[in-house]
């Protein structure tokens, strides 16, 4: 068993953001190619919503992310459950490396406040699982459109409240066989507020 593979057992915990359900993947970044975890033995995680892929057994995910060597020291140290077995993770199946299998995508968030802390795909490679995009630039959250990866990252200014961004940047990459390469970019200004909310300017858009 080499280091970074381990097997899962018992039944998986799949655990949801503490304030929040997520809405899917997105992906973004340089790839990984890490054998994480083998499947767990029990259950079928459900296909993509397309339906599109072959269904997975189900994983832990937390037990994947802990046993990724190249998830961060600070996101392990910090992944621990909000209220009871609850952990702030969001976990969606998807294809979007196409590959045969369906690919996971996790999603790590804060307790306190459900922002994104880092966000992670995974690619079945036999029976276990490779690190193949990584993303730990808080706020970040990941999810799959149509097959493509999309990344949205809240852009803060140096006076901006928490609750409040200067606007946002929406990534989207595309798998080419061996990583995730930029396909487009969109990023809003938020520079009106309105009834203590933003108003978002104009967006722009680069596409590579």
């Amino acid at each position: 068993m080499s280091a970074g593979t381990i097997v899962l057992v018992g039944t998986a915990v799949f655990a949801v953001g503490c304030a929040t359900g997520g809405t899917g993947l997105r992906d973004g970044g340089p790839a990984r190619t890490d054998p994480v975890s083998k499947t767990a033995p029990t259950d079928t995680a459900p296909a993509s919503a397309s339906g599109s892929g072959a269904p997975l057994k189900k994983v832990d995910p937390v037990a994947l992310l802990m046993a990724d060597p190249k998830v961060s020291s600070e996101v392990k140290r910090d992944l621990k459950p909000c209220t009871g077995k609850e952990y702030p993770v969001d976990v969606s199946y998807g294809k979007v490396t196409g590959g045969p299998v369906t690919d996971i995508v996790v999603n790590v968030l804060s307790c306190a406040d459900a922002l994104g802390r880092g966000s992670y795909v995974y690619r079945a490679d036999g029976g276990t699982y490779e690190n193949v995009f990584s993303d730990e630039q808080p706020p970040v959250y990941a999810e799959i459109d149509r097959g493509d990866l999309v990344v949205t990252k809240q852009v803060y200014g140096k006076s901006d409240t928490l609750a409040y961004p200067s606007g946002e940047d929406v990534i989207t990459y595309r798998w080419n066989g061996e990583r995730f390469t930029e396909q487009d970019r969109v990023h809003s200004e938020y520079s009106n507020v309105v009834d203590g909310g933003v108003q978002p300017a104009p967006a722009t858009s680069h596409k590579n």
